[in-house]
């Protein structure tokens, strides 16, 4: 990833600007307004995990290998909240890489036994259901009941919310409707534990980051309660977001490294990091959700960002932070820390400065 030799153009410039007063309203040091977790049902409005101060908007702008841009603190590790989603995805490509998750619509319990997904219902899960959030899965993870994200509806699927978040609703089928659910997430990393048998944050820095070159401090944290047994030795099941705390905290640059790495189908300097087979299925539109593939928003029909190409697919975590690719552009883009009503707003500007340079 080269690095940038010349200052930005001047449109560019402006758009940062412009960027740089778009900043998240959460407060900076962990007093609310911050977080998401105060808007549960008691006793399930509290941290559970590590959280800390949070840094000013930053990002960074890569385009055809070299990049245009970057503002902030760039090196800052900070939280990202569920951008660990998408991270989730890379790991469960890895073990579908090398031969661990040959089936994605194998159900979870024939590799995964004893850790929830037993039962009629339950044993119909697949990999697929649990990475396009469709699961519809029933039960409590690390502590939290997923009733507690029932309902839960964001701004990017439109329209008016099915209910109550938090409310009891009658569950389908397997594969039968679309619903962020972070109880979910985290019983797919419980999941994702015990298929590969070692802690995920370590998987994770020795398949992703280091060959990446990533090099800012890096942290995957768990919950107080989130200590497990696989076959006898005691590991963290980390959670796939800092909803109640802990999570993934990661520096912008590294972020805009492994989106570097996505964009171009999985390779680094010539290393096939990630399958490119696996990225496009990452990519692949969920039949009840389109705006949904494996653990990413697509864009299709500009459902996401009216500003954005149809081709771009983002991760996107609360507070704001998101990391924006596009093959079709060469481009990826991260931004963080920015008022999450104001992210079109902030496309907008980079896609008319990138069109007129």
């Amino acid at each position: 990833m080269s690095h940038a030799s010349n200052p930005p153009s001047p449109a560019l410039q402006s758009a940062i600007d412009a960027i740089k007063g778009w900043e998240s309203p959460w407060s900076r040091d962990t007093r609310p307004p911050w977080g998401i977790h105060d808007k549960d049902p008691a006793p399930y409005n509290r941290l559970y995990g590590p959280v800390h101060p949070r840094g000013g908007v930053a990002g960074v702008i890569m385009q055809r290998g070299e990049q245009l841009a970057q503002w902030g603190d760039v090196h800052r590790s900070d939280l990202t909240f569920s951008v660990a989603k998408t991270y989730l995805a890379l790991l469960a490509g890895l073990a579908h890489d090398d031969g661990l998750l040959p089936d994605l619509h194998e159900p979870v319990v024939r590799r995964c036994p004893g850790i929830g997904f037993e039962g009629e219902r339950h044993a119909s899960i697949t990999w697929h259901h649990m990475l396009q959030q469709t699961s519809e899965w029933e039960g409590t993870c690390l502590g939290i009941p997923e009733q507690v994200d029932r309902n839960r509806w964001l701004d990017y699927q439109g329209g008016p919310p099915p209910g109550i978040k938090g409310d009891a609703r009658p569950l389908g089928a397997p594969g039968s409707r679309y619903e962020y659910n972070d109880v979910r997430i985290n019983q797919l990393s419980l999941a994702l534990l015990h298929l590969w048998k070692r802690p995920l944050p370590e998987v994770f820095a020795e398949r992703i980051l280091q060959p990446l070159q990533c090099s800012d401090a890096f942290r995957w944290e768990g919950y107080e309660q989130g200590w497990t047994l696989v076959d006898g030795q005691r590991m963290m099941s980390v959670p796939g977001g800092s909803h109640w705390g802990g999570g993934v905290s990661i520096s912008a640059l590294d972020q805009a490294r492994i989106g570097m790495m996505l964009m171009r189908g999985g390779q680094v300097d010539g290393r096939q990091v990630l399958s490119a087979h696996w990225i496009a299925r990452m990519q692949q539109p969920c039949d009840v959700a389109p705006y949904y593939g494996y653990l990413v928003w697509l864009n299709q029909g500009g459902h996401l960002f009216a500003a954005a190409p149809r081709s771009s697919w983002f991760a996107i975590g609360a507070g704001s932070s998101l990391t924006w690719i596009d093959a079709e552009l060469e481009l990826v883009c991260v931004l963080r820390w920015i008022d999450s009503a104001r992210t079109n707003d902030s496309i907008t500007r980079i896609m008319a400065a990138i069109q007129n340079s």
